[in-house]
């Protein structure tokens, strides 16, 4: 289903620019940028690219198109959902920036974010967390595969990378209240994990389910 397909290509072009965009202006990432630009990539294309090829890349989807592998028909909105994508990110990116109190760039730990930043981080990856375990692990299009536990775990490290000097980085709900035992992070701001990430987690479940993900296979390669 061509809706389907524009969702995933939509989503893992989100998480590929949002993740570039978090590395890069982050003090703390910023020196790892590649590794969780790299690693954001390979995730989405794991989750995805059973369902849409997993191009996130307007170049790419022309390539194919002109290989013949893509009918120009299907190539347009992909284009189209890449680039709301891009686009998409970019904001998310500029809008959670601009909450550091005191600007950036900052010494490696000195900037703080508002409540807004860091739900919105911890939904994210949340989200992205769960979207890649439904599709690597459970979804019929890759039933069998060898990878999934590469691509679930550098979920984490991509969120990890790109939004722990936001808001800690749990998108674990266990993960956030051990670390408020350990006094690693707050009891009083532990609401914000747990809502974030409960919601990421059902949403990243209404999306795989609504659009019947882990069907037909269009891959890059095929």
């Amino acid at each position: 289903m061509l809706v389907g397909k524009l969702v995933v290509e939509f989503i893992g072009t989100f998480f590929l620019v949002f993740t570039v965009g978090m590395t890069v202006k982050s003090p703390d990432a910023a020196a790892l940028a590649p590794l969780a630009i790299g690693s954001a990539l390979m995730i989405m294309v794991y989750a995805g690219g059973h369902i849409s090829g997993g191009h996130y890349n307007p170049a790419v989807t022309l390539g194919v198109a002109l290989r013949g592998k893509i009918s120009w028909a299907d190539a347009v909105p992909y284009w189209i959902a890449q680039f709301i994508g891009g686009v998409a990110a970019a904001a998310a990116v500029s809008f959670i920036k601009a909450t550091a109190v005191g600007g950036l760039p900052a010494p490696a730990g000195a900037a703080a974010y508002t409540i807004p930043a860091q739900l919105l981080v911890e939904f994210l990856f949340t989200f992205a967390l769960v979207y890649v375990v439904l599709n690597s692990a459970t979804a019929k299009g890759t039933e069998g595969n060898s990878f999934y536990g590469l691509a679930i775990g550098f979920t984490v490290v991509v969120g990890a990378f790109a939004a722990g000097p936001v808001s800690g980085g749990a998108f674990n709900p266990a993960v956030a209240v051990g670390a408020a035992a350990m006094d690693i992070a707050s009891w009083e701001g532990i609401w914000i994990p747990l809502a974030a990430d409960f919601l990421g987690g059902a949403v990243a479940a209404i999306v795989f389910k609504a659009f019947d993900m882990g069907g037909d296979r269009t891959t890059i390669a095929a």
